[in-house]
């Protein structure tokens, strides 16, 4: 009689051990996939970033923009140029000054991507005159940001580089 009463306990036994051995399984599939995106980097958005400013010299004289991830976050810039503007209309809007995407740049901590802006292009006496640059991430316009340029810059036919991991990459070279 012994044995009959054996065998449920035997088989209650590995019924048990089978159901955690299930539970273990899902529970370290749910954590690897958790885990997984979590550590994706995402593209970023204009909000992510903090952006400065700067005044260069070099090919005729440039604003340098300098963009970094604020604290905690991590994402990525596409190889494009900023969407940036001196004004509301479209002639102030700058256009490409490259014409091939560069490579990825990779935001966090100190890391920073570089895009070049030639506020005029043209030789002639033309233009009208802004102190500010409006300028978001492509595909984020809604969200822009203004921001003070170092000096009052003439806008006629603007350009802009490519995000860049190296400042020097993002010289706005007049061809």
């Amino acid at each position: 009689m012994r044995s009959r009463f054996a065998a449920p306990s035997a088989r209650l036994a590995l019924a048990a051990v089978a159901a955690m051995a299930v539970t273990a399984t899902a529970t370290a599939t749910a954590t690897a996939t958790a885990g997984s995106r979590s550590t994706a980097v995402r593209a970023c958005v204009t909000k992510d970033l903090t952006y400065k400013v700067s005044l260069k010299t070099q090919a005729g004289g440039y604003f340098l923009v300098t963009a970094k991830a604020k604290p905690g976050v991590t994402c990525y810039l596409e190889g494009v140029f900023p969407s940036a503007s001196f004004g509301s209309s479209a002639d102030t809007e700058v256009s490409p000054a490259e014409h091939a995407v560069s490579d990825r740049v990779t935001l966090f901590g100190s890391t920073a991507a570089y895009a070049g802006i030639n506020p005029k292009t043209t030789n002639n006496d033309h233009g009208r005159e802004f102190d500010f640059l409006h300028l978001s991430v492509a595909g984020d316009e809604s969200n822009a940001v203004t921001l003070t340029l170092p000096e009052t810059a003439t806008v006629d036919r603007p350009t802009a580089t490519n995000w860049h991991a190296d400042p020097a990459d993002a010289v706005p070279f007049s061809g």
